[in-house]
């Protein structure tokens, strides 16, 4: 009978530590000219979107975050056009609010971000920290699943 009652708590644990922690991915908006306020993707960047959308090719994906900026809309636009996942927006100067809302999302996220907020979304989802990201640090795909943090690059 213990046996039993062992077993029977070992098959419960998962359910009752809550739902496995889904993986969000961060990256900062793709190629874009300096010292422009709201500027268009340079063709690197609409090139570098693209792969973007064959990274995700077979990955599941729910929600799609991006500030309100050409360059974040035009970073996941051909990533969007090809699923039926609406882009939202969120506000860049609340990184509380687009973490808990990525938290809280019952499936995989996308936050698109800048190079001042990227690394304080990462470390706030319980990723490791990225270093200050510069003006020419395009290409960078942070996922960040149950505490652990992977990069990789997305090259066109």
């Amino acid at each position: 009978m213990r046996s039993l009652i062992l077993a029977l708590a070992c098959l419960a644990a998962p359910a009752l530590a809550g739902p496995t922690p889904q993986s969000v991915h961060v990256v900062r908006h793709f190629d874009t000219p300096a010292g422009e306020k709201d500027p268009d993707l340079l063709p690197q960047g609409v090139a570098r979107a693209e792969a973007l959308a064959r990274w995700f090719r077979g990955k599941r994906l729910c929600a799609i975050l991006v500030s309100d900026y050409k360059r974040t809309r035009q970073t996941v636009a051909p990533l969007a056009a090809g699923r039926s996942v609406v882009v939202q927006s969120y506000d860049p100067r609340d990184t509380p609010a687009v973490v808990a809302r990525a938290k809280a999302s019952a499936c995989p996220v996308l936050i698109v971000g800048h190079s001042n907020t990227v690394p304080d979304i990462v470390q706030q989802l319980g990723g490791t920290r990225p270093a200050d990201l510069a003006h020419e640090d395009f290409g960078d795909l942070w996922t960040v699943s149950g505490g652990r943090t992977t990069r990789e690059r997305i090259e066109p």
